[in-house]
């Protein structure tokens, strides 16, 4: 099941990086890795920093997952060049995995790198008040857990960084899970069974029992905290999609178009979990990007 997750992060990754080998990177480019934004039990969280060489002075998050399971080597630089290429610094923010970790205790991972950056905003040279949010499959599904969840912060918090709020501005992101309890249709449960029974371990204990799992779905399914108040969210999605239905993207934009909230999808016809020229998709993601975090400034 390990084995699964990984393989569905290395197609996701290896999709976007052979799609971006068209785009040079720019030169000047300054990558710092594994910055330790928090611990774990022990174990340090950390985020990769790209910095183009002429930064608009805005940020965007790039959450590495898939299947729940995120790793330094799954960073693909070249994924980002839509986005450095027109000025934005890029943190790729690497979580605690499943199976070790369950998706409950990967949620506060992504709170925490929020916060993490916001707090060091302007040692980076980013606007901690324009910040946005980008992944794929998981790392869809946790872009918009930070849509529907992120919060003011601890204002008591002894750590200054969990002070910070981890709220975000903007998200775009690919095909994500929105609701587990109605995957692909209506009472259609996929907490570690059915269609996502490979990934069992990421939701844990829960998952082995009825009652655990509807407990469960709730809780970590985006759209059941739809509120008026989100940012502006982007999805594109494939419609031949066997692995997370295109309905999970259909009902959730409906839901955020019955609250009022900026919410619109993409389809892609005919395309499965991810596609050989996905990348260039990002260039999407960058236009979107441009318009709600740059006042629809595009290019440089």
């Amino acid at each position: 099941m390990l084995r699964n997750s990984r393989n569905v992060l290395s197609a996701w990754v290896c999709a976007v990086a052979l799609s971006g080998a068209w785009a040079q990177t720019d030169p000047n480019l300054k990558r710092t890795e594994d910055v330790i934004y928090g611990r774990k039990f022990g174990t340090a969280l950390t985020l990769d920093i790209f910095q183009p060489s002429k930064p608009n002075g805005l940020a965007i998050i790039s959450l590495v997952s898939g299947g729940w399971f995120s790793a330094h080597e799954a960073i693909s630089p070249g994924k980002y060049q839509p986005f450095l290429a027109r000025g934005y610094t890029v943190f790729a923010v690497v979580h605690g995995s499943q199976p070790r970790y369950i998706v409950t205790e990967i949620e506060p991972d992504i709170h925490r790198a929020v916060r993490f950056i916001r707090h060091n905003a302007a040692k980076y040279g980013v606007d901690p008040n324009r910040l946005g949010l980008t992944g794929g499959s998981a790392g869809g599904h946790l872009s918009l857990t930070m849509a529907t969840q992120g919060d003011e912060g601890n204002s008591k918090a002894k750590d200054p960084v969990e002070r910070e709020s981890s709220g975000i501005q903007c998200v775009a992101c690919f095909f994500p899970p929105t609701d587990f309890l109605n995957y692909g249709q209506p009472g259609e449960d996929a907490v570690g069974v059915g269609v996502l029974r490979d990934f069992k371990p990421a939701f844990g204990p829960a998952a082995d029992t009825a009652e655990g799992r509807q407990k469960l779905g709730r809780e970590i399914s985006p759209i059941y905290f739809v509120r008026s108040n989100m940012p502006p969210i982007l999805i594109i999605h494939g419609d031949a999609d066997k692995l997370v239905p295109i309905q999970q993207s259909r009902t959730f934009v409906k839901r955020c178009e019955e609250v009022g909230s900026p919410a619109k999808l993409i389809v892609k016809e005919g395309k499965l979990h991810g596609w050989p020229n996905i990348g260039q998709d990002m260039e999407i993601f960058a236009d979107w990007f441009d318009k709600h975090l740059r006042g629809g400034k595009t290019g440089q």
